[in-house]
């Protein structure tokens, strides 16, 4: 199997790239360069020029910002096979946040130019990408609702089952999460102390198995119930 192969094999897994039109995918495939990153490496900064799209083939990328004073929110872990850059496509503007390497990385980059000459030629491929951006957020509506209406308890096994369930991207659902919970209390704007008591509670009612820098869900079904406010 060659590598381009591979990679097409592995974005299958996805929900947006599996649904595309065949040529499309190909035609994303022949633009893309493959991309290595370091532990930590930046990918790129707020405010950057536009820079294209990208698929996560390896590791993790973290999405977020830092303050001034280095406090970090994280929006969210963008872990294989997940596609994400696309705001900045539609809109020629900066990039939103920063996106660092968590752990070694290997990803695909679409660069900006011949992307856009591509949907210059094929304007109805527009709407796939369109698509891309609404499933995000879609996302992003939910995580506003549940911060305003949900406890912290609902909130966090929610997120738990949405990571595990690859944010609804029809990936197969993990048992193991890669996830510091100090990177979890970003996520949820929790502080460390009280996601790591709600998290000792679920390991307690065997829900999910705590080991350094990531949870194992043993029941999907408690943590379901945790989620709705039943457990």
């Amino acid at each position: 199997m060659t590598e381009l192969n591979h990679h097409h094999d592995l974005l299958l897994t996805g929900q947006w790239f599996s649904q595309l039109p065949a040529s499309l995918q190909d035609e994303l495939l022949a633009m893309a360069q493959l991309r290595r990153l370091e532990p930590g490496q930046r990918l790129f900064r707020r405010g950057d020029p536009p820079c294209g799209l990208y698929a996560v083939l390896e590791g993790a990328i973290r999405v977020g910002s830092i303050s001034e004073s280095g406090k970090e929110a994280l929006l969210v872990l963008v872990e294989p096979p997940h596609w994400f850059g696309e705001i900045s496509l539609f809109d020629g503007q900066p990039r939103t946040h920063d996106a660092f390497a968590e752990g070694r990385v290997s990803l695909l980059n679409v660069p900006q130019a011949p992307l856009l000459a591509l949907l210059q030629r094929r304007p109805e491929h527009w709407r796939d990408f369109a698509l891309l951006m609404s499933q995000k957020l879609r996302l992003a509506f939910i995580a506003l609702e549940e911060m305003s209406l949900l406890p912290a308890p609902q909130r966090l096994a929610r997120r738990l089952l949405m990571i595990a369930e690859g944010y609804g991207a029809g990936t197969r659902q993990r048992r193991i999460i890669h996830l510091a919970q100090e990177q979890l209390a970003m996520m949820l704007a929790l502080s460390r102390q009280t996601t790591n008591q709600i998290l000792k509670d679920l390991e307690a009612q065997d829900a999910l198995h705590l080991n350094y820098g990531e949870i194992e869900i043993l029941s999907p079904d408690l943590l379901r119930r945790a989620a709705q406010g039943k457990l």
